[in-house]
């Protein structure tokens, strides 16, 4: 093959880039569920590098090169307001704005639809209080009106989700007790798929670009959590991404998250669908809450041991090319608020990504973008743009802000140049 000349050379480039840069199924995504942030900055508290430098936007700052975050989660309530939990305040107007700022910033948002006042959990999916006194069908009916109006005032805000989830740790079922499953002696499976699919239907007509993903945990039982996602796939729910939440000290180490990966990929149903690890977490300081599982012989309770399990969390998830996703569980979490006023937060949960002592960033901020190092170069990002006038970008597609400070591969003005210590 003769060689090319270089204009057709810097326009094959150019194409090869763009193409690169479109969302596509292979797209991988890192980040956090920041759904605090806002609050956070509203309440002032100050948010450090490592250095001890000042952060002045953490959302910017978290997409630098230095980060490498493509992607934020955050989730919705229907009405908050009556929670008595500071952490519980993500109304629609509020994720709106965040939403906007997310894309804004070029990066993927995931959305996530509690369908409750509260936290949904496996333990708690309660019906909002709105919505008290509706039969099973009214409550289908009014999961798509919801989901839709919803999706319709975040596409008008320019806040189009790229991933909706359709509920939160749907484990057992929402909207209890019409789509309780598999737990308090209840099996109302054919709600529970009615009510998915009706947020489902909803999030194809407004959102048709967006992936949908149903989020469960219990990944410790593999054959259970593989047979719960199998049997919504055989009665005709509409999905994209296996949604995992993945905390080691509540669902075992990490061969027995292989074990739930190799299922998954392996079932009939469930192996040509994404996997995403939509939340995980791990403690910088030994936890004060209950936990199932003690690994801090593995996994120090300190800024070491969090990089240490995050390192090895990676190490697996690189095993699984159906594994598109990672994101880190309130990673903001940054003290309770200004002078520890509990106006943000309760109590301290110690499995953030800043130090809730003195404010500044842990070093497994930094680790997370190892997710995204490939051999794959067709692995796109979704905020990509094609390089342009002085822009630098990564071969992962997102820009950086100025010359790259971290040594490596980048694009600028349409060529691969190598950058290194500085």
């Amino acid at each position: 093959m003769g060689t090319l000349k270089p204009i057709r050379r810097l326009a094959l480039t150019c194409t090869l880039l763009m193409a690169a840069a479109q969302v596509t199924a292979q797209t991988l995504v890192v980040g956090g569920d920041m759904s605090l942030l806002p609050k956070y900055e509203e309440r002032g508290v100050r948010f450090l590098r490592q250095n001890g430098l000042s952060i002045a936007d953490v959302l910017k700052y978290v997409k630098t090169d230095a980060v490498g975050w493509n992607a934020v989660r955050c989730r919705l309530f229907v009405n908050p307001a009556a929670d008595g939990d500071p952490s519980v305040c993500q109304n629609l107007d509020y994720v709106t704005a965040f939403g906007k700022r997310i894309k804004d910033e070029g990066m993927a948002f995931m959305l996530d639809f509690h369908y409750s006042d509260t936290w949904a959990d496996p333990a708690h999916q309660t019906v909002p209080k709105a919505w008290e006194g509706l039969n099973a069908t009214q409550l289908t009916t009014q999961v798509y009106d919801y989901t839709k109006a919803a999706l319709e005032a975040l596409v008008a805000a320019g806040a189009t989700p790229d991933y909706i989830q359709v509920g939160n740790e749907v484990t057992c079922g929402m909207l209890w007790d019409y789509g309780r499953i598999n737990s308090g002696g209840k099996n109302n499976i054919a709600s529970f798929v009615n009510f998915l699919k009706a947020g489902v239907r909803a999030c194809r007509e407004v959102c048709p670009d967006a992936k949908v993903v149903i989020h469960m945990e219990h990944l410790q039982n593999a054959s259970y959590i593989t047979q719960n996602f199998s049997t919504l796939v055989s009665r005709g729910v509409d999905y994209d991404i296996i949604g995992l939440s993945y905390y080691p000290f509540w669902h075992g180490d990490i061969a027995a998250l292989r074990a739930a990966l190799n299922a998954l990929e392996a079932n009939a149903n469930t192996k040509t669908k994404e996997i995403q690890i939509v939340e995980t977490a791990y403690n910088y300081v030994p936890p004060t809450g209950d936990i199932t599982y003690d690994f801090s012989e593995t996994w120090p309770y300190s800024a070491e041991g969090q990089v240490s399990f995050l390192a090895d969390l990676i190490a697996e998830l690189k095993q699984h090319k159906s594994v598109t996703g990672l994101y880190w569980w309130c990673p903001e979490e940054n003290g309770t608020g200004p002078n520890e006023d509990k106006s943000v937060m309760w109590m301290w949960l110690n499995r953030g990504l800043w130090n809730n002592n003195n404010h500044r960033a842990l070093p497994a901020l930094l680790g997370l973008k190892a997710f995204l190092n490939r051999d794959d170069d067709a692995v796109a990002a979704p905020r990509a743009a094609t390089p342009a006038g002085s822009e630098w970008h990564s071969l992962q597609g997102f820009r950086t802000e100025g010359v790259p400070t971290t040594p490596g591969i980048y694009v600028h003005k349409g060529h691969k140049v190598a950058v290194g210590n500085r």
